[in-house]
């Protein structure tokens, strides 16, 4: 067989061409849109880095952690959503069983159904101040959760109380995340599905449907109030006002019936007999023309025929 050239050089040349190809590959690393890049190096906390192709000290010196600031995640409780990236997002069913079982605060139970959704804020505090923030965040929420219910009873938890235990579970599971430095900040606390438990679900049903036609009768007779009150207001102050302008007018006339006597009685004082005589004659021209077609003889006339219109037509 043909002898092949032989070099010791090819050992040293070969393994670190190849150490040195690995190396340049592992170099650089791309932090995607959502995410951000926390450098360790030798396990150290050294930088966080924004999206983009970066470089990096390879060979295990430094490593990356990739932390998705700008996700929203949510955890489900109660119930599960099946396809979910996040592995935190709901446990298995036995455990959902569980998680949704509470006592209210009349020590009645309740079937309560809840997701949380969150963000990471500070992704240095997410990886090195909790053991699994994701998990601490749940127990924190079921703690929290049971809480409020706890403080309520069962119809405030059922009906009108589920906006006000919202708003409180979200404001003391900020407070708890802060206290432990957990670098996540909750965004929503939204409850779902709260219902009796199953044997007496029926009943919660009946009782519900009862206060709803309940508040449907008092919204009914609550419109017809308003409606008839107004209304009858309305009449009122118009029958008001009808009186107001009735007593004006009559006060009115009776001013003026007040003046003209006054303006008689001054023409009277001054000539007795003319203004009398005036007066029956105005009162003759409005009276006479009501009494119809009337013949006014003289005292002195001899006879009738003479005065007597025997043909109206032809006087017409």
């Amino acid at each position: 067989m043909p002898k092949l050239p032989f070099s010791p050089k090819l050992f040293l040349i070969l393994p670190a061409a190849l150490l040195l190809l690995v190396g340049a590959w592992s170099s650089f690393y791309t932090v995607e849109a959502e995410e951000v890049g926390v450098v360790l190096r030798f396990g150290r906390y050294q930088s966080t880095q924004e999206p983009g192709l970066r470089f990096k000290i390879p060979f295990g010196v430094d490593r990356v952690a990739k932390v998705p600031v700008r996700r929203q995640m949510k955890q489900e409780f109660g119930f599960g959503t099946e396809g979910a990236t996040n592995r935190y997002q709901f446990k298995r069913a036995p455990e959902q069983a569980s998680e949704k079982e509470m006592v209210t605060g009349d020590l009645n139970a309740a079937l309560v159904e809840w997701v949380v959704q969150y963000r990471i804020s500070d992704p240095r505090e997410y990886l090195f101040n909790v053991r699994n923030p994701d998990e601490t965040l749940r127990d924190v929420s079921e703690s929290v959760m049971r809480e409020a219910v706890g403080d309520r009873t069962v119809d405030e938890v059922l009906t009108i109380g589920r906006q006000e235990i919202e708003a409180e579970t979200l404001a003391k599971m900020q407070e708890l995340t802060n206290k432990y430095a957990m670098g996540l900040r909750i965004d929503q606390v939204q409850l779902k599905n709260v219902n009796p438990p199953r044997p007496v679900q029926g009943s919660f049903n009946e009782v519900n449907q009862a206060q709803q036609e309940r508040e449907q009768s008092i919204n009914k007779a609550s419109g017809e109030y308003n409606r008839a009150v107004p209304k009858a207001r309305g009449e009122a102050e118009r029958k008001i006002s009808d009186a107001e302008g009735y007593a004006i007018q009559r006060i009115n006339e009776a001013e003026g019936d007040a003046a003209k006597f006054n303006a008689l009685y001054t023409e009277y004082s001054k000539a007795p007999e003319i203004t009398r005589r005036r007066l029956y004659l105005e009162t003759m021209t409005k009276v006479v023309p009501a009494l119809g077609r009337k013949i006014i003889l003289d005292e002195e006339a001899d006879q009738l025929l003479p005065l007597l219109n025997l043909n109206p037509e032809s006087s017409k």
